[in-house]
């Protein structure tokens, strides 16, 4: 396993669409400005049989609530989290205890009041699929871990216990990994996995065209 030597440290998830363009214009934030610790974006979501029904997603609005100072952690998505390597020995690493490690680790951050910087902009886009990882989470211990996690971060919660976008793919995977063990032939398939993805590819290009984004700061 290789430990990361670089400056800003972004992960890639294999099933997950990432805009390398949104990602760079992050990086050169995050250089240009060395205070920030982490930078995450707006997020977009789609089932991969649907693919072309796509949701806009933001954690602006808590972003901004977190920045006042009105509360005390958020939670964001770590598919489109950026993070400087210094900052790791400040808000350590994930804690692989809990099932939902990012919905911990962005209280984590966000409570240790980490500089936080939020790009308009969209730098991801989440499938989900029967395979996705989180299809198969144990819903009671998520209920137990979110009540230990929200007490120990002082999160009040916003409608968003386990993160907006993981609680969709535990969604999308339970009901497309019951319509797969009930019968396969129940599932459209999904005929051309290349011309699915260049059609997610295109679509976070275009909307990432489509308009000015920006960054705000807090923490």
């Amino acid at each position: 396993m290789l430990m990361a030597s670089g400056t800003v440290i972004k992960k890639i998830i294999d099933d997950d669409v990432f805009c390398y363009e949104a990602i760079r214009l992050c990086k050169t934030y995050m250089l240009q400005h060395p205070e920030v610790d982490v930078v995450i974006s707006n997020d977009l979501s789609s089932i991969l049989n649907d693919h072309q029904n796509i949701h806009i997603l933001s954690r602006l609005p808590q972003f901004e609530k977190w920045k006042s100072g009105l509360s005390r952690s958020f939670t964001f998505s770590d598919v489109n989290m950026l993070i400087k390597r210094s900052a790791l020995a400040y808000i350590g690493l994930y804690n692989t205890d809990f099932v939902m490690m990012d919905w911990e680790y962005s209280l984590r951050i966000s409570h240790l009041k980490a500089e936080i910087a939020y790009y308009t902009g969209y730098n991801s886009l989440s499938v989900g699929h029967p395979e996705t990882v989180t299809s198969l989470k144990n819903n009671e211990l998520i209920k137990t871990q979110g009540q230990r996690g929200a007490a120990f971060y002082e999160y009040e919660g916003d409608g968003s216990d386990i993160t907006l976008w993981s609680k969709i793919k535990i969604v999308i995977g339970k009901a497309l990994y019951r319509i797969k063990t009930v019968s396969d032939a129940s599932q459209p398939p999904v005929n051309d996995i290349d011309a699915v993805y260049g059609y997610y590819n295109d679509y976070i290009l275009k909307l990432n065209c489509s308009q000015q984004f920006n960054f705000f700061r807090g923490g």
